[in-house]
């Protein structure tokens, strides 16, 4: 099994609804939805490893446990009953790196100081990645500082080198993005910059290789 700690919005979120139903699969219950038409194109294909992670952002990436849930969870609700909520900026739909996801349309420093106490908080439960899973990461391509990252915390895009962002799709053609962009921009319509705050800490898990992550709570911060 496998951890991560994400951002997720909230079930009366609007964009939780959408999100899903542009990915195929609600988080929360595990549900399979009937996804919008692509024109000439599978979205089913478009959207497959999003949709295996399912509708989210991520804090902390994905880990094996070295201790036990409880003790991670025990962990995790202390970290977010001292984390006050917070104004999430607007959202706003972009090319990420040939992918389309959701950005922050300006930077947050608390979502940050909460992504970094997630990655560093918790690492005494993450089990160190093994050598086979740092060579699938490549670090010959990395920087210094991104190599100096995964030998820390077992990711190199934390920290620093981190980003908010919620991905729809997978690596499009630039003949793919023409189609996909104007039609996920009609699905979303205003929704992704409807004011939001961040009030909870969502717990994924995923139960062996190649499982779909599912939401396994949403502890609330009560800083």
């Amino acid at each position: 099994m496998r951890v991560a700690l994400y951002w997720a919005p909230r079930l009366e979120d609007p964009l939780h609804r959408l999100g899903s139903q542009w990915l195929g699969r609600d988080t929360e219950t595990g549900a399979t939805l009937a996804q919008p038409a692509l024109p000439g194109l599978d979205i089913a294909d478009i959207t497959a490893d999003a949709r295996g992670y399912g509708l989210h952002a991520t804090l902390k990436p994905p880990f094996r446990l070295r201790t036990s849930w409880a003790a991670m969870r025990a962990d995790a609700m202390a970290l977010a009953a001292r984390t006050r909520p917070f104004a999430l900026p607007p959202l706003k739909l972009a090319d990420h790196h040939g992918f389309l996801a959701l950005l922050e349309s300006e930077k947050c420093q608390a979502l940050q100081d909460f992504c970094d106490a997630c990655v560093t908080g918790l690492d005494a439960h993450r089990e160190p990645p093994t050598e086979a899973e740092i060579a699938r990461r490549n670090p010959a391509r990395m920087t210094e500082r991104q190599r100096e990252l995964l030998h820390l915390w077992g990711y190199h895009y934390v920290l620093d080198q981190w980003w908010f962002h919620v991905t729809l799709t997978r690596r499009l053609t630039a003949e793919e993005r023409a189609v996909v962009w104007p039609a996920l921009q009609a699905h979303l319509a205003d929704v992704p910059a409807q004011p939001r705050r961040v009030t909870e800490l969502c717990l994924f898990t995923q139960a062996g290789p190649g499982a779909p992550f599912l939401l396994a709570e949403r502890l609330p911060l009560l800083g």
